[in-house]
């Protein structure tokens, strides 16, 4: 009886694994630092706070808009906070487009060409737009987790959302993932 159980335990490991690992097919890139590098000082809110380019590729047959969330797991890893401190939450990205140029306004509703309808959601600062990179002086590594969400329908989504509103509405609605993980820390 425990061989049947192990083994159902490890199909099941497998199965659940394949799931996961398919949906994490969006290729993300950025040409400031690479998956795992560190964000320079002027895309950090100690620095200029200048959003990071982003670009994608392998999106999902059938991908209608996209969405995306920037959010520090860390701070939960290390006590400070309950919950990933969110930095950045773009959404209505229209699915033709390839990226996201560096340096968006923090409006809501920023103008850029070939990006019709995209919003910038709330920050963890409940501002729209972009929040750098900034943990406290004190030498720990933060670690940036900038996700695209590929959708699979136009949800024309109104402006105003915070990560969890936005997580609730493309609820159902997730065709696949990537990620571009960014690392930070501040010494003095």
């Amino acid at each position: 009886m425990n061989k049947l159980l192990k083994g159902i335990a490890t199909v099941i490991a497998l199965v659940f694994a394949v799931q996961v690992s398919a949906q994490d097919t969006i290729t993300i890139t950025s040409s400031i630092f690479d998956h795992h590098g560190m964000v320079p000082e002027e895309n950090s809110a100690y620095g200029a706070n200048t959003s990071i380019d982003l670009s994608w590729s392998d999106l999902p047959a059938g991908t209608q808009s996209l969405a995306l969330i920037c959010d520090d797991p860390i701070v939960v890893d290390i006590g400070m906070m309950d919950s990933p401190f969110v930095h950045w939450v773009v959404y209505n990205i229209p699915a033709s487009a390839s990226g996201l140029p560096g340096g968006m306004s923090a409006d809501a509703e920023p103008n850029i060409a070939g990006l019709d309808g995209l919003v910038n959601g709330n920050n963890g600062l409940g501002r729209p737009g972009y929040f750098g990179p900034r943990p406290p002086a004190n030498g720990q590594l933060h670690a940036y987790h900038f996700r695209v969400y590929a959708l699979d329908a136009d949800l024309d989504l109104e402006p105003g959302l915070n990560k969890d509103q936005l997580l609730e509405a493309i609820d159902g609605h997730v065709l696949g993932t990537g990620m571009l993980m960014g690392h930070y820390e501040r010494k003095e």
